[in-house]
């Protein structure tokens, strides 16, 4: 089967959230892409179920694939690890919470197939007719470490964190190659080297409404923000525009 999206979905303790998703998901790729889609759900070491779950699921739905982590490495572990055994011409990763609308993913590939290399989803970016319901703490947040990450690593897009990337195929497996961090900075990495290795990245305006129930917590995180920032201020400096 000739596969034209790859849907990669890191999930950790998702069994709540996870299966609304994926039923949206199967029924608007069956309409967009029918017999030329894949979805790669990762289980993280998730300990709440989810790894019974969602067998009996992949009986039944030929295109769903499932990869499982014994133990917890990660979103970026995950996203890298379902990247990396897609086979899709468009690769697209998503949260498990479905915040942003698998719709979306039209307004991506319309970017990709107008020239980017790299097309990810904004929350930021103001357009008409575009919905997002987001609660102000996690708001501010967002746009507070974005700017932050921004000013020190020299990043160009505004909605850094955005969980809703699509890649043309050559370029998001040569960034996931290049990728080694494990946690919530893959972004950052991931973008870093798309710039400085002169992959063209657009930003682009979705829908997005925050769901309940998410496992990230900023407090608990704060304490590896700084050496992150700085770990991969050091990777991402112009000596090392050509990695090895």
């Amino acid at each position: 089967m000739d596969v034209t999206l790859s849907l990669v979905i890191p999930a950790y303790n998702e069994s709540r959230r996870l299966p609304p998703f994926l039923t949206s998901v199967r029924a608007h790729l069956e309409g967009q892409y029918p017999g030329r889609y894949e979805v790669i759900v990762v289980d993280d070491g998730s300990r709440d179920g989810l790894a019974d779950l969602l067998p009996p699921l992949s009986a039944v739905w030929p295109e769903l694939t499932l990869i499982r982590h014994g133990e917890n490495q990660g979103k970026g572990a995950a996203v890298r690890s379902g990247m990396l055994a897609a086979r899709g011409s468009l690769l697209l990763f998503a949260d498990a919470d479905g915040a942003a609308p698998i719709r979306q993913q039209t307004k991506l590939a319309a970017s990709i197939a107008a020239g980017a290399d790299v097309a990810v989803g904004s929350r930021l970016t103001a357009a008409s007719g575009v919905k997002r319901r987001r609660t102000l703490f996690r708001g501010l947040l967002g746009r507070l470490f974005a700017a932050t990450a921004r000013r020190w690593l020299d990043i160009s897009v505004r909605d850094t964190q955005c969980g809703f990337k699509m890649f043309r195929r050559d370029a998001g497996r040569r960034l996931f190659e290049l990728g080694r961090e494990t946690g919530y900075l893959f972004d950052l990495e991931l973008l870093g080297w798309a710039e400085r290795t002169g992959l063209r990245v657009v930003e682009v305006p979705i829908d997005w409404a925050d769901v309940p129930g998410g496992h990230f917590n900023p407090w608990h995180e704060l304490p590896s923000v700084l050496p992150g920032l700085l770990r991969l201020r050091r990777r991402l400096r112009p000596s090392s525009d050509s990695p090895p």
